[in-house]
């Protein structure tokens, strides 16, 4: 009848008889099948997608590395009087495109003398160091010390120059041009004051010929660049914004350059 054995010592518990239907687990095993294929089809959805989304945004604002580097001494060559004398240039200023995996991309630097690179803005930038501190010192004013604040004013003055360029782009509803090409072109600032340093040590008044010229010649490069090839990022056109942000960019390299062709320890004059 009833469960009244307990657990009374010396009588054995029956065995309970626990049925299972024919159904049982075919149903279960069915069902998790179910479930867990659903579940990793659904979770492969969401992971291609996002990894879909988040290499489609890194191409889009950061770019590969390697393409800024991909030039030759051609290239090098042709770059620099590009930089160095803008008003010489009488080819476009957009950049050459080519079909790659069913889409447009654009060609690399050596193919292209539009395209930016990073391999001159790179070696500009250590020139303009090595440089400065040989200057401090034929002044007797060299030491580490000094060589690492001029580092890191050029570094501070390589931000302030990509800052200003990213901003405007920001300022007319775009910010979609890569990452690297604003540093890019930013870089392109130490070719001029290279120059500008190197005639200061070899002749110091020729330090006040080179500074107005090498300004003047980046302000063109970068007026040409960012009105013919980033400003076809921007989704709406105001020809009147697009001017005064083209001139106050021009204007703001000569304080820019007058600060980092100062070569003394001192952060501001």
């Amino acid at each position: 009848m009833y469960d009244n054995l307990g657990n009374q010592p010396g009588v054995p518990r029956p065995p309970m008889n626990i049925q299972q239907t024919p159904f049982g687990n075919g149903f279960y095993g069915a069902g998790s099948g179910l479930i867990k294929g659903g579940l990793g089809a659904y979770g492969e959805k969401i992971l291609g997608s996002s990894s879909e989304y988040v290499q489609s945004n890194i191409s889009r604002y950061f770019s590969d590395p390697q393409y800024y580097f991909q030039v030759n001494d051609h290239y090098v060559r042709n770059k620099l009087k590009v930089v160095l004398f803008p008003f010489l240039h009488r080819g476009h200023w957009t950049r050459i495109t080519e079909p790659v995996g069913g889409r447009l991309s654009y060609k690399p630097p050596i193919y292209d003398i539009n395209a930016p690179d990073l391999y001159i803005p790179f070696m500009a930038f250590g020139t303009y160091v090595v440089l400065a501190g040989f200057s401090l010192g034929l002044h007797g004013k060299f030491s580490p010390e000094a060589l690492n604040w001029l580092f890191i004013k050029g570094l501070v003055g390589w931000f302030l120059q990509v800052s200003l360029l990213k901003m405007s782009l920001f300022s007319l509803g775009s910010g979609e041009a890569p990452l690297l090409d604003i540093v890019a072109y930013a870089g392109y600032t130490f070719t001029g004051m290279c120059l500008a340093v190197l005639g200061k040590i070899m002749w110091k008044y020729s330090y006040y010929f080179l500074m107005p010229w090498t300004c003047l010649c980046m302000g063109i490069f970068l007026v040409k660049t960012m009105k013919r090839v980033l400003f076809a990022e921007v989704r709406s056109y105001d020809s009147s914004k697009h001017h005064y942000l083209l001139l106050f960019i021009a204007i703001a390299q000569f304080p820019l350059f007058i600060w980092l062709g100062n070569i003394t320890v001192n952060w501001l004059f």
